[in-house]
Parts: structure tokens; C-alpha cells; sequence
């Protein structure tokens, strides 16, 4: 199997090194980069491509949400765990809506960051079991489908809006200036982020939450 490939994010260069560090001991990952800087950290993912990205909130010159977002909108094939001394809830629940794949305190043990780092490659969500408010940010049963829209980026409410419409993946690609690729792995992480296993529940749902009108 190919290596995990890691961008580490974080303006604090002793941070780093010590992040840097834990990453290196995980069997089968690597780390291909540092970033100090939003605006570095985006170049780099440009010429890197990686895989994961360990993401600090607070950084100059593009904060994380700010790279987050980009992230999200461009690269949304690429993991982002935000990892950061905020530990309070409305930082986690920020990060989860705006497309974090998971949320990991600076505080957490080496093993916890191993664990989060194999979760969120895997294609779920890691959230730390210290951070505050866990049952909100994982979107419980008594959350309604208006409350998971609002979790929803913009680029994945417009793709959900053109499946809607019946759309092909190839058109939407077309219509949205990316690739296929893409358009599938934002398909997939909308039916992992609403519980929806088809097309057809897409379909209904964007219905339900009057994303489209039905004449």
C-alpha cells in the first residue's frame, strides 16, 4: 500500500517539529511538508497533493478556517484533521460544518493522533472524545434535515442541487469546471454526512428541503 502522505500546518515551528515527530513513528505514514502560514499552506497543497492535512486554526496570513474552506471547495479528496488548543465546542462544530474530517485537541496522546489520522483516511469522522459537545458536532438522531443542510459547504449544496436536477457526473463536472473525480467523492461525502445511500434519497431529500422546486 502507498503511504499516507501528511502536510503538517501549524505557525509555531517547535509545534511542528513535535507533530512532525509522532506522525514519523505511525507505520505507514509519511509527512511531505510544513506549512507556518495559511497562504503556504494552500501552495503547498497545490504542489503536494497530500492526502491529510493537520490543520492549526490560529496561523497568520490565512487562518485555518480560511484554508479549510479552500480545501473543501478544491481539494475535497483531501482529509483535514484540525488540530488545536481550542477545545471548545463551537471551534469543533465550526470546523465539522465547514468540512473537517476530524477535530483533535493539542492535548491529545500520541496514540489518539494515530487513531484519528487512520479514522478520517479511512473515510469517516474523528472527533475527540475530550472535545466539548460531541453528541451536537456528530449531528445526533433528534438533529433535523434543515440542521444537516446547514452542515453542508456551498460546494456540496450545489452539487447536492444538480443531482437533484438529474444532472449526470460528467455534466456536473462540466457545469462546475472540475473533475469527475471530484463531483463523485463530494456525491459520497453527502450521503456519508446525511445517512443517504442512493441517488434516489438524494433526490428526495434536496425535495424535502426545498434545495429544488418540484413543479
Amino acid at each position: 500500500m502507498n503511504p499516507i502522505r501528511v502536510l503538517i500546518a501549524d505557525d509555531h515551528a517547535l509545534v511542528r517539529a513535535g507533530i512532525r515527530a509522532l506522525v514519523e513513528r505511525i507505520d505507514g505514514v509519511v509527512v511531505v511538508g510544513e506549512a507556518g502560514k495559511g497562504s503556504e499552506a494552500l501552495d503547498l497543497v497545490r504542489q503536494l497533493s497530500p492526502d491529510l492535512i493537520l490543520l492549526d486554526i490560529t496561523m497568520p496570513d490565512g487562518n485555518g478556517f480560511e484554508v479549510l474552506d479552500q480545501v473543501t471547495k478544491l481539494y475535497p479528496e483531501i482529509r483535514v484533521i484540525v488540530l488545536t488548543v481550542h477545545e471548545a465546542g463551537e471551534y469543533a462544530i465550526r470546523a465539522v460544518r465547514e468540512g473537517a474530517a476530524g477535530y483533535l485537541p493539542k492535548s491529545a496522546a500520541s496514540t489518539e493522533l494515530e487513531e484519528a489520522i487512520r479514522t478520517v483516511v479511512s473515510g469517516k469522522r474523528y472527533i475527540s472524545p475530550e472535545t466539548a459537545q460531541n453528541t451536537i458536532i456528530e449531528q445526533g438522531r433528534g438533529a433535523t434535515k434543515r440542521d444537516l443542510l446547514a452542515t453542508l459547504s456551498p460546494r456540496q449544496r450545489e452539487v447536492l442541487r444538480l443531482i437533484a436536477e438529474g444532472r449526470t457526473t460528467k455534466q456536473i463536472a462540466q457545469e462546475l469546471e472540475i473533475s469527475v473525480k471530484t463531483v463523485e467523492t463530494h456525491r459520497a461525502q453527502l450521503m456519508e454526512r446525511l445517512g443517504i445511500h442512493d441517488v434516489a434519497g438524494l433526490v428526495r431529500y434536496a425535495i424535502i428541503v426545498g434545495l429544488i422546486e418540484v413543479e
